[in-house]
């Protein structure tokens, strides 16, 4: 472990117990100096004393992590890349503010969204209506609530646990059945409701004066089990749905997509119960294609549920999951990680995601660095579903899941690679705007903040310039 300075926050962390520095120094076995010096960032915060902060105080080491630390940094580098002239402000005092004052780093960014916000409503006045609906495409509420989910590090513990506790006892009171019967029946039996097969049309509509769920007969059976979870959580959890939306002080449009992205988180849950999941992603390695196989649920499924492992005592590998389409567009993207991608301009070319197109249904890998020196292990994956009959088009996307190359030994996907060499990792960006790799041959325009440098000498080094 290196030397990690966290004076501020373990100040914070004291003042929120109520306690002295006489009484913190007692409840550590410490002296009271020692603790006034760790608190001033003369010593290092070591791992003893943090694992006396766990006994002690039933600390979650999470408060102190280097990982929260790196991903605030990468949100508060990109606003300053964003508002600041070049180097208007150092990298050293973004990470001290990270790592020293989150709270301060969390209000910093929370105004930044407010005055971009601000600035694109008054940017919209000049428009008209249907242009300004254009321009505001995207934004907002989506944004809102991608934030709300990151923030929790990709993780609900309360609904994950009640999703668990649901599917141990569905699947003790109905041996034999398989998970969508096991759900129809307990639909009926506790609350009255009984399912229907329609023709081709939405994936799900609940007629609550009826007491009918109406379910696609296109559905795989996993996917009728997820839209019957799906209604569960909205029968069985409305309270803590209704209370985590509240805490995320959301807008209603926010508000109502965030109830749905809990109702499919606890619906994931169920279907993929974590600690039967997690035993078995430990078993195989993290092996997707196996994953999904035995629980029988698609490779895309199986990646997102492995982005929402973190509960406290039995941690998964923290991923980064992210789904996009050819045109660039991310139609998913959560972390339990501090991997964070720019919201100005798309995303990295040289990443293996844009790769998977061209090989679907293969598994590509890829050992990549980001400009700050961290190195992740990718994983990426093509897909192409058929939408409808004869005629229609398919849908095509990549998915990919990442972590950082710290964990990436519990991976299969790690065998044969050289983890060791950090020159055969391949340079990727948070995208143009706020990648400082100036020689990148994929680069499609300068910086945000930088100058564009034209010289009629360095053209084939520069694509971004004029001509």
């Amino acid at each position: 472990m290196r030397k990690t300075f966290l004076g501020v926050k373990l100040k914070t962390l004291r003042e929120q117990r109520g306690l002295t520095q006489a009484a913190l120094a007692q409840a550590l076995k410490l002296s009271p100096s020692y603790v006034n010096q760790l608190e001033n960032n003369e010593r290092p915060l070591s791992v003893q004393v943090l694992l006396r902060l766990q006994s002690a105080l039933g600390v979650d080491l999470q408060f102190f992590s280097e990982d929260d630390e790196a991903r605030l940094f990468a949100q508060l580098h990109e606003i300053v890349a964003e508002t600041a002239p070049a180097g208007g402000v150092p990298d050293a005092e973004l990470r001290t503010l990270a790592q020293q004052m989150p709270a301060m780093a969390q209000l910093l960014l929370r105004l930044h969204a407010r005055a971009r916000g601000a600035e694109q409503r008054v940017e919209s006045l000049g428009l008209g209506e249907r242009d300004a609906a254009a321009a505001g495409a995207g934004q907002g509420p989506h944004e809102d609530v991608r934030d709300f989910f990151y923030a929790h590090h990709n993780h609900m513990d309360v609904l994950d646990r009640a999703a668990e506790a649901l599917a141990r006892r569905l699947a003790a009171g109905a041996a034999g059945q398989d998970l969508p019967a096991r759900l129809e029946a307990h639909l009926a039996q506790a609350h009255g409701v009984y399912v229907q097969a329609v023709p081709e049309g939405r994936l799900r509509r609940f007629e609550p004066a009826r007491r009918l769920l109406l379910l696609s007969e296109s559905l795989a059976p996993w996917q009728r089990a997820f839209q019957m979870a799906t209604q569960l959580a909205y029968l069985e959890n409305e309270a803590e749905i209704a209370r985590l939306v509240a805490s995320g002080r959301f807008s209603p449009e926010a508000a109502a997509l965030a109830r749905i992205g809990l109702a499919n988180y606890f619906a994931g849950a169920l279907v993929l119960p974590y600690g039967e999941f997690l035993a078995a992603a430990r078993e195989l390695r993290y092996d997707i294609a196996l994953l999904a196989r035995r629980f029988g649920v698609s490779f895309e499924t199986a990646c997102h549920r492995l982005s929402t492992l973190q509960r406290r005592e039995a941690r998964g590998v923290p991923f980064f999951f992210i789904r996009v389409d050819r045109a660039g567009n991310i139609s998913k993207r959560q972390s339990a990680t501090d991997f964070h991608f720019s919201r100005s301009g798309g995303t990295c070319p040289l990443w293996n995601v844009y790769e998977a197109f061209a090989q679907p249904g293969r598994v590509l890998t890829q050992v990549a660095r980001m400009p700050d020196g961290r190195s992740y292990l990718w994983i990426a994956h093509g897909e192409l579903r058929a939408t409808g009959g004869y005629g229609s088009p398919a849908r095509e996307f990549a998915v990919a899941l990442g972590c950082d190359l710290r964990h990436a030994s519990q991976l299969v996907y790690a065998r044969g690679l050289d983890l060791s060499d950090p020159e055969s990792a391949t340079p990727i960006g948070p995208g143009c705007k706020l990648c400082e790799r100036e020689d990148c041959g994929q680069r499609a325009f300068p910086a945000l903040g930088k100058r564009l440098r034209i010289d009629e000498n360095e053209r084939a080094a520069q694509p971004y310039a004029a001509g």
